[in-house]
């Protein structure tokens, strides 16, 4: 048969038809909690059902399946999961465009994913599914959040918060990019609102302690962002005293990085939306400020720490005592310090910071170096270390002293005069969470006039969403739970009068924060999972997802493990031992987009190529990491390759069992080089350096057929055995039906690994490479062990290296035994 007639053979479609029922009633990666066998527990990041799987989704699974098929061929019980995050926006606004239920959106788009996610071979336990806006699952969403407030971790408060007028929702302020909404892309400005909060910075200092163990299997620019965000700084609190318009006083702290320029701090700014700018505001200064807290209120919290903003603000016609000179400096409010950072107030020494020198230059106020610039510099403020100058009074001297000990020496003065103390800061906010939409799990909470918050009796979990629809779902300002009377009016379960549900309803990345936790016991209706399940099978083993979730999804679900670890649910403290992220699928250098006319729709590619061809080129494009370009790969090519290796299996003409003993040995060396340049290579994630080993082998493997090394040798049918298994992991369709024309059983993914002959890893010989004066000018055939002078001796011994010497004078050989001789000249 030609080649040609080959590749028609091989219809790729009709093998895909073949197989995937034969999958679905074998059901091979049904994860066994009674197995004896080591549990490793495989996770990609849930998709959120926003229509059919796209590229992306495309790239990440096939990345993540090599991972988990991997992993059950060298024994281990796997469990491989897959779920939707069901609940958000954008379910919501196409129920409002199509006058529907946005459970009719959503769950539609459920099920034409998970048709394709398993047309496309992924290695799920279907057995585990979950969504979380089933009302199974948000129940204990819920219950999690009550036992959180039980714990003081989830409580309630006034404050400014991020407002999306078009979406006509709070977000947090990790949800805000560029001063844009991460959803939509609208303009984020400020309102003033009672919100729910988790009290994430009670853990602050412990999410950034067990970042330590992750260091080596999580993505370094991951760590770092999270370190960022967390953002912890040791400085000291410094009480200032006030003095009002009507002649009292006040006591006012800030917190400080650098104590040690207290001496020169000039002025001191309040948030201008913060409620102490408005409590000291001297009456003449009031209509002033108030207008200027207009301005600031359409700003976002990005645009106001934007360093090349200009700097504005409003003197509040009052002073404070710097308690280290005893001068008064004017205390001015601006948009440059936000409200919920340290104290809200910041003593400005505008020598030492940039953006207080440029507020100084502003509005003409005295600046005053406290640290000696180093030589030459002619900048405006000096932010470097240095010592200490200009920073001196009768009871203390900071001056010659380098910064470390200057803010030692100035904390304990301070300390010891009661005038303020050392500590540690966070930039890490609380996590805002209250939502004003209708498609999310709702707030388990009742408003009473005589009781207050009253959290729902866990016998009444769920609280099920209402049947809400199109324009009853529209954006109001507040949530549209609020209009559903019969849903929100309720009878107070302590005393019994009137009152209301909580209206809101929670953040997505809730449900998200717990729902591996969940995939251990799914359909527990008794717990929020099972706790000897997930000690079984947690923390998750590898974790793969896109690095935009770098800061939002993963700190979150850190927090949550902890909290449960606190709480005894959990014997662990992270929850994901190792992370993969992915690069993101391009074309023509740029994201893909309609506009561009640059999309690659992926069920097209499907279509051409098949499923293996896809899979195998997003895993053979490069390094997981890296981004993939579909204008410089070949799904054509992939195809083509597969369609050698498929007919390697019909060459095969040794029974199954042969005795490969006697089989060629050359093809046998490259055979067990390969699983054993496999398994290194798939430890270590280096996924496409693999497949290139895969197709080396099936060349070497022809070229043995083409050069005497008949198809009934067993060596043959040892090497296309072991291109099925390996291919398993990124084309599982080929492999399987190479695995039945081999004669085996299905299914190829849950045989054993191919087990190496380590005498067949001995080389017989190596090629060592000879250059002069750093250019190759000769190859020899030599033993692996020879010793350095023997190779020497080779090496000026060859003719072609001989003549590149000439007459000119050997000055220095070099050796590098067994593979290298230099020859200097």
């Amino acid at each position: 048969m030609s080649e040609r007639d080959e590749q028609v053979g091989y219809d790729v479609h009709a093998t895909e038809a073949k197989w995937l029922p034969v999958w679905e009633k074998l059901d091979p990666f049904r994860a066994d909690d009674d197995s004896p066998r080591e549990k490793r527990y495989a996770l990609t990041m849930f998709p959120y059902p926003s229509g059919d799987l796209h590229m992306g989704h495309a790239e990440v699974t096939a990345l993540h399946d090599v991972i988990a098929r991997y992993w059950w061929l060298r024994g281990y019980e796997v469990m491989n999961p897959m779920g939707w995050d069901s609940f958000g926006l954008p379910a919501e606004n196409a129920a409002i465009r199509n006058n529907e239920h946005p459970a009719t959106y959503t769950y539609a788009n459920i099920e034409t994913q998970a048709a394709s996610f398993k047309k496309y071979g992924i290695s799920f336990d279907w057995s585990r599914r979950l969504h979380t806006s089933d009302p199974e699952y948000y129940r204990w969403t819920q219950w999690l959040f009550l036992k959180f407030r039980e714990r003081g971790l989830a409580y309630r408060k006034n404050s400014p918060v991020n407002w999306c007028p078009n979406d006509q929702t709070v977000l947090a302020n990790e949800q805000v990019v560029d001063g844009m909404c991460e959803r939509c892309g609208a303009e984020v400005t400020k309102r003033e609102l009672t919100q729910w909060y988790f009290k994430v910075t009670e853990y602050a200092q412990r999410l950034l302690d067990d970042m330590a163990p992750l260091e080596g299997t999580w993505p370094e620019r991951v760590l770092t962002a999270q370190k960022n965000w967390i953002g912890r700084s040791e400085g000291a609190h410094v009480d200032f005293v006030v003095h009002l318009a009507d002649g009292s006083t006040r006591p006012l702290t800030v917190y400080t990085t650098r104590p040690d320029t207290l001496f020169g701090a000039t002025f001191m700014v309040v948030a201008a939306d913060a409620a102490l700018a408005a409590e000291i505001v001297a009456p003449e200064q009031r209509a002033a400020y108030e207008a200027y807290l207009d301005e600031v209120r359409r700003a976002t919290d990005i645009e106001r720490l934007a360093s090349d903003r200009s700097k504005t603000g409003v003197f509040l016609g009052v002073t404070a005592t710097n308690p280290v000179n005893g001068e008064q400096i004017p205390v001015w409010a601006s948009d440059y310090v936000l409200a919920d950072y340290g104290t809200g107030a910041i003593m400005a020494v505008p020598g030492q910071d940039q953006r207080d020198w440029d507020f100084a230059k502003a509005f003409d106020l005295p600046i005053v170096r406290t640290v000696q610039p180093t030589e030459g510099f002619d900048g405006d403020a000096f932010t470097g270390a240095g010592p200490a100058i200009n920073s001196a009074n009768d009871e203390i001297s900071l001056n010659g002293l380098a910064v470390a000990e200057a803010k030692s020496t100035i904390i304990a003065w301070l300390q010891d005069k009661g005038f303020g103390s050392g500590t540690v800061n966070y930039r890490l906010r609380d996590w805002l969470l209250s939502r004003q939409r209708f498609w999310g799990c709702p707030i388990p909470i009742i408003h009473c006039p005589g009781c207050g918050e009253v959290a729902v009796p866990e016998d009444q979990l769920p609280v099920v969403l209402p049947e809400l629809k199109g324009a009853d779902l529209k954006p109001k300002g507040v949530s549209p739970l609020a209009a559903a009377e019969d849903w929100v009016n309720v009878d107070c379960p302590q005393c019994g009068g009137p009152a209301k549900r909580d209206s809101d309803t929670m953040d997505t990345f809730v449900d998200s924060s717990w729902y591996f936790l969940r995939y251990c016991s799914p359909n527990d209706e008794t717990a929020a999972f099972d706790v000897e399940s997930v000690r079984r099978w947690g923390p998750v083993d590898q974790y793969v997802g896109g690095v935009e979730h770098a800061v939002l999804h993963l700190l979150y679900s850190r927090f949550f493990t902890k909290v449960l670890h606190d709480m005894g649910l959990v014997d662990f403290v992270e929850p994901f031992t190792a992370l993969m992220n992915q690069g993101v699928v391009i074309n023509q250098g740029k994201k893909m987009s309609k506009s561009l006319g640059n999309g690659v729709n992926l069920g097209e590619q499907l279509s051409e190529f098949g499923v293996d061809a896809v899979r195998l080129t997003l895993v053979f494009a490069g390094p997981p990491e890296d981004n993939i370009d579909w204008a410089d790969v070949s799904p054509a090519g992939s195809l083509r390759f597969l369609q050698r290796a498929w007919r390697l299996s019909g060459d095969v003409a040794s029974p199954v069992g042969a005795d490969v003993a006697g089989g060629d040995v050359g093809l046998r060396k490259v055979t067990h080089k390969t699983i054993h340049e496999a398994e290194a290579l798939l430890d270590s994630h280096r996924f496409n350096v693999m497949i290139a080993k895969v197709m080396e082998l099936v060349n070497a493997t022809r070229k043995a057929i083409d050069s005497g090394c008949g198809p009934a040798d067993p060596a043959v049918r040892e090497a296309a055995e072991t291109v099925a298994i390996l291919l398993s992991l990124v084309a599982p369709y080929t492999a399987e039906e190479m695995w039945e024309r081999l004669g085996h059983e299905p299914t190829v993914a849950r045989v054993s690994w191919p087990v190496v002959d380590p005498a067949l890893l001995v080389e017989d010989s190596v090629t060592a490479v000879v250059q002069v004066q750093g250019k190759v000018r000769g190859r020899l055939e030599v033993s692996p062990d020879i010793s350095e002078a023997d190779l020497e001796a080779a090496a000026l011994a060859d003719e072609a290296v001989q003549r590149a010497i000439g007459d000119a004078v050997v000055k220095k050989v070099i050796v590098r035994a067994p593979k290298l001789v230099n020859i200097v000249v």
